[in-house]
């Protein structure tokens, strides 16, 4: 019996692994309709490209920094347990690589390849992991201080601080230090605009992503015996309490429609076993809002060329994610309770402030030696032909 109950939660878990795994088919199709036709092809080589290289960082490095766990044992000692450390691996791998994959869309159009390559390794090997091991595994004893200060620990279910939050601000110096998109933003004022090249592949990265989300919520109870059915409808409550809020604060917009339930996903993450139905409903319908203005605000005031708006749907609806859990999570909203707003603002701003930092440090250093940007010829061809020697249709190549 304590066998099948092993190996149950190996598949159980391995599960999750492949709905994530499948989730950066999303972040993929969900950049590739955003960009320009002459940038498509590399949208799709980045993320696959990215995941290849977290892998790696994260099997050598990362895992082994956030867990104390290594694999560099022999095979027979590797399938204790029915290789459940080897599919915790992979299912966590999955969000290690959603931090990159995230970045991606901030940085598209302009950012060259091989640096982006070297910057997942580093981010995935080293950074990532050293917030996840805090958050996660309770190393350094912060989340002790927390518990002792706040009467309870920073929680974060399914990674509204530790993976997108993280993902979209360490994204925000990456944009900052790219610069804009060339011809984005005029001397005097005028803001040329961009228009999503497909919103048919937007779309369905949004659906790749919104259905994988089920296995990054769900699967995050990490054995069978404490998977629960409200962390599932919490997930479809913020999901529809998104759309339905970004269907209105964007007015029908078809990119902000299809942005609207990732908002609400990702902001229910943190607390989506703790709140009730309907707290998961309105932090979700806050997120879609929160996603429209900010995008709006970031992209026309400030003119931060974040092309998918990934610091405020990741960065700023996750940093609303930490903090609504320790609202929605009370019991006097309906909530579980045992989770405490002191805690979660702390442990939203610590995460805040160590991927802003660490962000600036890894893209500022890379500026610095090998350059991260494309020149203006590259750039003006498109990442496809420049890079990759092909474009998305064959118009270019077959065209006299």
């Amino acid at each position: 019996m304590e066998q099948f109950k092993t190996s149950a939660d190996v598949l159980f878990v391995l599960l999750g692994a492949i709905m994530v795994l499948a989730m950066h088919a999303g972040f993929a199709f969900l950049e590739v309709g955003t960009v320009r036709n002459k940038n498509q092809v590399n949208a799709l080589v980045k993320i696959l490209s990215d995941f290849a290289m977290s892998t790696v960082a994260y099997f050598a490095i990362g895992y082994g920094l956030a867990y104390g766990t290594t694999f560099f044992v022999g095979a027979d000692k590797l399938v204790a347990d029915s290789g459940y450390e080897l599919v915790k691996f992979f299912f966590l791998l999955t969000f290690a690589a959603a931090i990159p994959a995230i970045i991606s869309g901030g940085i598209a159009e302009r950012a060259r390849f091989v640096p982006q390559l070297i910057a997942t390794f580093f981010i995935v090997g080293f950074l990532y992991p050293f917030f996840e091991g805090v958050i996660w595994n309770g190393n350094f004893g912060f989340q002790g201080w927390l518990e002792a200060a706040f009467g309870a620990k920073f929680h974060d279910f399914a990674g509204s601080i530790v993976v997108h939050a993280f993902g979209g601000w360490i994204a925000l110096p990456a944009v900052l230090l790219l610069g804009a998109r060339r011809g984005r933003y005029h001397k005097n004022g005028a803001i040329a605009a961009h228009p999503p090249s497909s919103i048919p592949f937007l779309a369905l990265g949004a659906w790749i992503l919104a259905v994988g989300w089920f296995g990054f919520n769900v699967m995050s109870a990490q054995r069978l015996e404490t998977a629960n059915g409200l962390v599932a409808i919490n997930s479809l409550m913020a999901m529809v309490g998104g759309t339905l809020a970004a269907l209105a604060a964007g007015r029908n917009d078809p990119g902000f429609v299809h942005n609207g339930p990732l908002a609400g996903l990702v902001a229910v993450c943190a607390g989506s076993d703790l709140m009730h139905p309907i707290g998961a409903l309105v932090v979700g319908a806050i997120a879609g809002v929160l996603f429209v203005q900010l995008f709006t605000i970031a992209q026309n005031r400030l003119k931060i060329d974040d092309v998918l708006g990934v610091w405020p749907l990741h960065g700023l609806c996750g940093t609303w994610g930490g903090i609504a859990a320790g609202i929605f999570g009370s019991q006097s909203l309906g909530g579980i309770g045992g989770v405490s707003l002191g805690a979660q603002i702390v442990g939203t701003l610590a995460g805040i402030v160590i991927a802003l930092v660490g962000g600036t440090v890894i893209y500022g250093a890379i500026r610095a030696t090998v350059g991260i940007r494309l020149d203006p010829e590259q750039e003006f061809m498109g990442a496809d032909i420049s890079l990759h020697k092909v474009s998305a249709t064959a118009e270019h190549e077959t065209s006299w």
